[in-house]
């Protein structure tokens, strides 16, 4: 199928010139083109340039798709969530507005281990049943392509059950996923008191298995006080490497532990949260070019400070925006929600908050060579949102204004 978007008001194509990052004050450079047309041949973007250059004759054959006023921009990736779940965590956002804090819900046996306990219970196909109402509606949010995350499993069957489930849906839907492996989401209370065995399990049990089978890209762990330090990290990390994985870690959400230093020694693709990075992780990550993830939802969720993403991105750090997707410090899949947070309370600029959700998160998942830009060869994952300014998009917060969702070239119906 042939597709052509033309008389684009602004077509946003967030163009690195062939770099897999932007950083710095490149991060504010969207390569706008006004009055532009965009050619998509089999799934693919053949051409982008303004109208004037465009000749009619290559409109021959192709659907049309006028988008006079309208801004035209890559359709988000969402790099960072735990979107195959079961049960809600409604109570204990109650519980914070009368002031408890996370970490007093999660000792009282909620927060993560909470979901847990609803995963164990709920059958795979239940689990799907449930995403896919979450993942219909983050693609008419403008997502194209969502990573998600095992780790309400936290036992052999149970993390293999969501891994089967996240692919199972990455073969079925739509969007795009790509599955990861966090079986070190949470120390599981039957091994509280023997922690180190547990981390036995994930190295010599669990990764190989889900290597073996291809069940996951990456694998990720929670770095954190009370659930993995940096020793645990670096074994479970080193294990995945082994095994052919690509790596990740929650590093610094609650505590400054020396996790994005660890991102940075061992090379790990992105390091998210960040909310408590010290300068020396913060070099550490621009050193080892590890994408930064930031997380504005879940500061704003949980009422917890923000990362400080001006001082990452004045340090040269790629840095990415995602939602976190998940039932208890996260409920929204909203990406503009995402980035009017990171505007305001993050003080990135609409055009650093742009990059950050596309070809920055592209690139924290190993995919800013095929998505995240509009430029020839790669995929055409398109959005076309009923704006004249791209400005409004952070500005005009809490409402939907995508108006076509364009998935490997395809106009999506919903």
């Amino acid at each position: 199928m042939n597709l052509a978007l033309i008389n684009i008001k602004q077509l946003i194509t967030v163009s690195a010139g062939g770099a897999r990052t932007k950083t710095g004050s490149s991060m504010r450079e969207l390569a706008i083109v006004e009055d532009a047309c965009v050619m998509i041949e089999d799934s693919r973007i053949r051409w982008v340039g303004t109208m004037k250059d465009m000749t009619m004759s290559s409109l021959k054959e192709a659907t049309v798709l006028d988008c006079a006023g309208k801004v035209v921009m890559p359709g988000f990736v969402d790099s960072h969530t735990h979107a195959l779940f079961a049960g809600s965590r409604e109570e204990e956002f109650a519980l914070r507005t009368s002031g408890l804090s996370y970490e007093e819900i999660a000792a009282r046996g909620g927060g993560i281990l909470s979901t847990v306990k609803y995963v164990h219970t709920t059958s795979k196909k239940e689990l799907k049943k449930h995403a896919c109402k979450h993942l219909d509606a983050m693609l008419q949010h403008g997502t194209t392509t969502v990573e998600i995350k095992s780790g309400y499993g936290l036992d052999m069957d149970n993390e293999v059950k969501m891994l089967e489930a996240i692919n199972e849906l990455a073969g079925e839907e739509v969007i795009s996923i790509v599955p990861t492996f966090l079986g070190a989401h949470a120390v599981p209370q039957e091994y509280a008191e023997r922690k180190k065995e547990y981390v036995e399990l994930i190295c010599d049990k669990m990764i190989p298995y889900v290597a073996q089978h291809h069940l996951a890209v990456f694998c990720d762990v929670f770095c954190e006080r009370g659930f993995f330090d940096v020793t645990d990290a670096a074994r479970i990390l080193s294990a995945a490497r082994e095994r052919g994985m690509a790596l990740k870690i929650h590093a610094e959400e609650l505590h400054p532990l020396g996790g994005a230093e660890l991102a940075g020694k061992m090379g790990t693709v992105s390091a998210d949260h960040l909310e408590h990075i010290t300068e020396a992780g913060i070099h550490a990550l621009r050193d080892g070019k590890v994408v930064a993830t930031l997380l504005p939802g879940v500061s704003f969720f949980l009422n917890h400070p923000y990362a400080p993403a001006r001082a990452l991105i004045d340090a040269g750090v790629a840095v990415s925006l995602a939602t976190d997707f998940n039932p208890g410090s996260c409920m929204s899949y909203s990406m503009p929600m995402m980035m009017t947070i990171a505007c305001t309370q993050m003080k990135m600029t609409p055009e650093e908050a742009i990059t950050a959700s596309t070809i920055n998160a592209a690139a924290a998942l190993n995919l800013s060579h095929e998505i995240g830009s509009i430029e020839q060869g790669k995929k055409a994952d398109v959005i076309v949102l009923d704006l004249s300014n791209y400005k409004f998009l952070p500005y005009h917060f809490g409402e939907n204004h995508i108006e076509k969702v364009i998935k490997n070239g395809v106009i999506l119906e919903f």
